[in-house]
């Protein structure tokens, strides 16, 4: 009895507090669109109203009643992920909102040292969340400088909410078991780290890999990532593009997604310095090895500096030793993978 009441004290007092928040940032007009009642920028009520992340906290100046218990944390994050289905705004303005939401309750979980299994179902969450901004923003369209920058924040937080996820599997750890997302969730750093020179933070792969279990280096999913991994790096295009189409999961191929450009740059070069110069290659063929849509290759063939044709049956084809070759120049420009079609209407069903 006296338990309940000191719980329904402190979401008293929380209930006070984030009141007091949303009418501070009322009066300052600090309200994100999603936060606004009837579009109101100076007002919203608790229902619309999220906690915001806040960088020069401390826990010296923090009170207990400054942090939200973890049922409320777990309300709030479903919240956020229901907010990505919404119609009426642009990813650019959910992403915005929902970023740095959840980087607030990251901060209120650290900062009370919450570890348990339910702190590790939130964290899958919101790193979901990041591998699918991190395929999503670049279809996005706007200033490719200020997509670049939301981009590489999205990635360094990804980076780090998977370091804290890596660090709750091993805390939560009894004898030899592992949690059911465990082996997908590790796979990402792999793929994070496919091209030798990558700029994502955190140690070696070799170092890495020394580190996992014989579980989870056997897995599936880890199997795939080191099989992708050493595709990749040997240039062997059509098992890369074979084995990606046939295996990966949603969150793989997100996370895969920006070096299909890459390994499609290295398959066009390959067939155009070792074809024959009398044989063209026909498109159609390259188009299944590509995975791509034979107008996009053509497209993309012309980015690489090389020059299509017609044969004498009309057909489309790549004549080979072109002397232009460069690689193409694209922004965040993205060609079809017909993986993304698939993937994208499933979303839709």
């Amino acid at each position: 009895m006296i338990q309940n009441k000191l719980i329904l004290h402190l979401f008293l007092e929380l209930a006070h507090l984030c009141a007091q928040e949303r009418s501070h940032r009322e009066r300052l007009r600090d309200l994100a669109i999603l936060e606004r009642l009837d579009g109101n920028r100076g007002k919203s009520s608790s229902s619309l109203a999220v906690k915001k992340f806040c960088r020069t906290i401390s826990m010296k100046e923090i009170q207990a009643s400054d942090l939200r218990p973890l049922a409320v944390l777990e309300d709030t994050l479903n919240y956020l992920m229901k907010l990505l289905d919404s119609p009426d705004h642009s990813f650019l303005v959910l992403h915005d909102f929902i970023f740095d939401r959840t980087r607030s309750i990251r901060q209120d979980l650290s900062m009370q040292n919450i570890n348990d299994g339910q702190v590790i179902c939130m964290y899958e969450k919101i790193v979901k969340f990041h591998v699918t901004s991190h395929h999503k923003l670049r279809r996005c369209e706007g200033d490719i400088t200020t997509l670049s920058s939301i981009h590489h924040l999205n990635l360094e937080q990804l980076t780090k909410c998977l370091a804290s996820l890596y660090s709750l599997y091993d805390m939560n750890r009894t004898s030899d078991s592992f949690f059911d997302n465990e082996a997908e969730f590790r796979s990402l750093y792999v793929l994070l780290h496919l091209d030798s020179h990558s700029h994502s933070a955190g140690e070696s792969l070799s170092l890495w890999f020394s580190h996992l279990s014989s579980f989870i280096i056997s897995s599936k999913e880890m199997s795939f990532a080191r099989r992708v991994l050493r595709f990749y790096r040997i240039g062997n295009f059509w098992r890369f593009f074979h084995t990606v189409a046939s295996e990966a999961t949603n969150l793989q191929i997100c996370i895969i997604e920006p070096y299909i450009i890459e390994v499609r740059a290295h398959a066009v070069a390959c067939i155009n310095s070792s074809g024959y110069k009398l044989h063209p290659y026909p498109l159609t063929s390259l188009s299944k090895i590509l995975m791509m849509k034979e107008s996009d290759l053509e497209t993309f063939c012309n980015a690489c500096g090389l020059e299509t044709s017609e044969d004498d049956m009309g057909n489309k084809v790549l004549p080979t030793k072109q002397t232009g070759f460069s690689h193409p120049k694209g922004g965040f420009q993205c060609y079809s993978f017909v993986w993304f079609e698939l993937l994208e209407k499933d979303a839709n069903v």
